[in-house]
């Protein structure tokens, strides 16, 4: 059996430049994306969620407060991707922790009728101005591992979340990305994985992301140690 390329090999030969980590909040993606931005040396390009003002609230009361935390959103995040069009000399990979089109997932499922019909108005008028990926990780996992995970990282604006929040989130982030076809998808079960502390399971996440004559939709399921 020939010798596997080493991971340094795939890297070096790979012509991805931007790579972005989806997932349920909970899922662990950004711990995973300053993982590869440190292993990459790469420019990371992460989600402020926490200076949306709204969000706090929006947990308390989601009937009251989703259209407003969607909207701040939804500007944030296209402030932020309209930028990654900028030529950046120092880095030659870009990691993101979101991508633009995943804003859609949340309007769809907490915006009203009427509110939905000025949120399409929006995003159609910015969708145009938003780099695509080349390659989109999407991390699934349970929903009792998120909620152990919410829980345990204790932020406080995600005190009030629930269990049914959690679950209709993870359905409508599967229904979403199991029809995703605008860049090539990695789909990875993480319901049983550290990409984080196992260097194991992360080196051969790394193979998985890196290895060569990818498929449009391709399903990963780590080795278990």
């Amino acid at each position: 059996m020939p010798a596997r390329d080493s991971i340094e090999d795939l890297i070096q030969n790979s012509d991805l430049r931007l790579v972005s980590v989806e997932g349920v909040l909970g899922i662990g993606k950004t711990s995973l994306c300053r993982k590869l931005g440190e292993t990459l040396g790469a420019r990371l390009v992460l989600e402020k969620f926490e200076e949306n003002p709204f969000l706090k609230d929006f947990y308390r009361d989601p009937d009251r407060f989703a259209f407003q935390t969607q909207i701040f959103f939804l500007l944030a995040r296209y402030r932020q991707q309209r930028d990654l069009f900028q030529t950046d000399l120092f880095h030659r990979f870009v990691i993101t922790d979101y991508i633009f089109e995943k804003d859609k997932i949340f309007a769809y499922l907490n915006l009203q009728d009427d509110e939905l019909k000025l949120y399409e108005t929006l995003v159609g008028s910015m969708e145009h101005s938003i780099p695509v990926p080349d390659l989109v990780i999407y991390l699934q996992s349970s929903v009792q591992k998120l909620i152990h995970n919410i829980r345990k990282r204790g932020r406080d604006f995600e005190s009030t979340i629930t269990e049914d929040y959690v679950r209709d989130l993870n359905e409508a982030y599967n229904y979403f990305f199991f029809r995703y076809r605008t860049t090539p998808l990695l789909i990875v079960n993480a319901a049983e994985t550290d990409f984080v502390n196992s260097d194991e399971h992360y080196e051969d996440l790394l193979r998985e992301i890196f290895r060569s004559n990818r498929a449009a939709v391709e399903y990963y399921n780590p080795r278990r140690p």
